[in-house]
């Protein structure tokens, strides 16, 4: 193996659990890169964060661009500590950053926490804003992990993520192929709050509830389920798509887990059955609701692993930190294949520490 290089991943997803940070070293190897985790943490957002990022959508532009400043402080703080608290010394940081906006078909999509605020406090360089650039070439600027699943988990024939959305990327023809599932916990922790929980641990509340047939068969029957990849999901399309459903259904919340987790099960199982039985990777935090993967083993003809606790929480925070690697090494980052872009792109804006 070639020298490692050190990089700092951040990665805050739509789920809104907190910022997940991993300091990776990779390495160059025959079949791409290899890494190993040095150190990672979970800091869990304060209410104000969490408050603020929820209700932007909401904002004029103003106000997003101080919250831009704000969340950039808070990562930049975060990060800063991580590094001094484990004496990291990494060469570059890489944010994804916290979605807004993520509309590409009218071109828009906007991740805030700004660069350079974190280059500065941290001083490291720092890559972010990586969709807009394949936006730009008509692309969905998502989901962007793929390109790290074939570089780093080639081993899997199928590698899916269950965050807010639930996301799944293969080989097909030679060409890395992904897109956005469904919704996963931004749905099941919309109702996991109803009970006054952040989250649907283990999916116990789940489990008390029974499958409602009606209002599965209206899930499945939404028109995104009958488009061709590529396709991305956003938080606007849950709320105004796929939520009214939820919100206008009669019945218990336990009903409504049992028949959410259901039909992300089954619509994995729609997006892989023609598939010869391979083996499905499983991360995100929907790796660790037990219901859901139970539900995901009897669904599914592919033998489903969930890895070790770190790699689960971790994984896309380890793909945004290589890459943030291969933006500054130039080289491609972003599969057009993937994203419908025009071209394949190496994407991210690049900060540098202005030292006084």
């Amino acid at each position: 193996m070639t020298a490692f290089k050190r990089v700092i991943g951040l990665m805050s997803g739509t789920s809104l659990d907190g910022l997940d940070m991993v300091c990776c070293d990779f390495f160059e190897t025959e079949k791409g890169y290899d890494f190993q985790i040095i150190a990672s943490e979970e800091l869990p957002y304060p209410a104000e964060i969490t408050s603020s990022l929820r209700e932007a959508f909401y904002w004029n532009q103003e106000q997003i661009n101080l919250l831009d400043i704000a969340f950039g402080s808070f990562l930049a703080e975060s990060t800063f500590n991580f590094i001094q608290k484990y004496q990291l010394h990494p060469q570059l940081i890489a944010s994804h950053g916290h979605t807004i906006f993520h509309q590409p078909d009218k071109g828009l999509t906007l991740q805030i926490g700004d660069g350079q605020t974190i280059a500065n406090t941290t001083g490291i360089s720092v890559v972010n804003n990586f969709r807009q650039a394949d936006v730009l070439k008509g692309g969905q600027g998502a989901p962007l992990v793929p390109l790290g699943d074939r570089l780093l988990f080639s081993d899997y024939d199928f590698c899916l993520n269950i965050g807010g959305i639930a996301n799944i990327s293969y080989e097909l023809n030679g060409s890395r192929i992904a897109f956005d599932v469904c919704p996963a916990n931004m749905v099941l922790n919309h109702l996991a709050a109803k009970k006054g929980l952040k989250y649907d641990k283990d999916g116990t509340l789940a489990a008390l509830g029974k499958l409602d047939e009606m209002l599965w068969n209206q899930l499945n029957a939404l028109d995104y389920y009958t488009q061709i990849p590529p396709k991305s999901l956003g938080r606007e399309w849950v709320e105004k798509v796929f939520l009214p459903h939820i919100c206008n259904s009669k019945i218990s919340i336990e009903d409504l887990l049992q028949t959410c987790v259901t039909h992300i099960a089954h619509q994995v199982n729609e997006a892989t059955r023609s598939f010869p039985k391979g083996k499905m990777l499983i991360t995100g935090g929907g790796a660790f609701n037990t219901i859901l993967v139970e539900k995901m083993k009897s669904a599914i003809h592919h033998q489903i692993i969930v890895p070790e606790d770190e790699i689960v929480s971790m994984k896309e925070a380890v793909v945004f930190a290589l890459l943030g690697l291969l933006r500054v090494e130039n080289k491609i980052n972003c599969y057009k294949s993937v994203t419908g872009a025009s071209s394949d792109s190496s994407t991210g804006d690049i900060y540098h520490p202005n030292n006084p």
